[in-house]
């Protein structure tokens, strides 16, 4: 069976059951939080300050494509697709971690919720921020090295066999498990686009392309079958559960690391044009 094949059968719904919006509240819910709060906390940092001061116009729309991905991946008729073919579930953790993560991080999320409390609830919200606890805790797991180590562990942690699987049979689990890969993400993408600069964020990338290649690549190369209840949907889209799992593992090695190794040899140039200004300023100055 051909790709297309695949495309043509999982866009006709065929499976058990049809595929349909969600609305489980536990995953709408946050969403249209997050939706209000950062659109609130924009508008009102906006008219305070003018259209594009503290949140810029790209960093609103970098939000709204995220948060987009994000309602896609978990509450549209895709979900159904996503969870019931193990390739297409990778796919769904790649367009969290890789695409709606880092476009979230770059769009200064936490002002905007801090513009949108309550005017009461402002001066707690502050004193939490700058306890020492607080603080403590946020510059330790927002390190550049801590973050990779800490989305690495998330990633390795939950493609466990018997971990994976068991968030299949349960709710709560599965829940934890989209939790643990967005807010890693989330802490990775932040670090590097906040606390590092250019030259260590390419490199903590390079590493991230590394540890989720091999893993990948044992996914894709595996001479049997290690998630065989996430791979028992596979011979209803004409699959068989090791080629389910061996393109699950192809997504994971290649598209992912396309985008990461993109992001990489951005901040390359980044840092190679910083390098360049520094250097002409340095000289002017010596003229000087």
């Amino acid at each position: 069976m051909t790709l297309l094949d695949i495309a043509l059968s999982i866009c006709s719904g065929q499976g058990e059951d049809a595929p349909g919006w969600s609305f489980d509240p536990w995953v709408l819910s946050p969403l249209a939080l997050c939706a209000l709060l950062y659109v609130r906390g924009t508008m009102r940092l906006w008219r305070g300050a003018g259209l594009g001061r503290g949140i810029r116009l790209w960093q609103a729309v970098a939000y709204g494509i995220g948060w987009l991905v994000l309602a896609a991946a978990l509450l549209s008729p895709l979900h159904w697709t996503f969870e019931h073919l193990f390739a297409l579930h990778m796919a769904e953790h790649e367009l969290v971690m890789a695409i709606a993560a880092p476009l979230i991080a770059v769009s200064y999320p936490l002002c905007a919720f801090a513009w949108a409390m309550p005017e009461r609830a402002k001066p707690h919200l502050s004193g939490l921020m700058s306890s020492k606890a607080f603080r403590t805790g946020w510059q330790f797991i927002t390190r550049p090295h801590n973050a990779t180590i800490l989305h690495g562990l998330a990633i390795w942690t939950w493609h466990l066999p018997r971990a994976f699987d068991a968030a299949i049979l349960n709710v709560a689990l599965h829940r934890l498990q989209h939790v643990s890969f967005l807010a890693s993400a989330l802490i990775f993408w932040w670090s590097l686009t906040r606390r590092a600069n250019p030259g260590t964020a390419a490199g903590h990338l390079f590493i991230t392309i590394i540890h989720t290649s091999v893993l990948g690549a044992l996914l894709a190369l595996a001479p049997r079958v290690l998630y065989p209840l996430q791979t028992s949907f596979a011979p209803a889209w004409g699959l068989t559960p090791l080629e389910d799992q061996e393109l699950a593992g192809l997504i994971m090695w290649v598209p992912a690391g396309t985008v990461y190794a993109g992001a990489a040899l951005a901040f390359v140039a980044l840092w190679i044009t910083r390098c360049g200004e520094s250097v002409g300023h340095g000289r002017a100055l010596a003229r000087a």
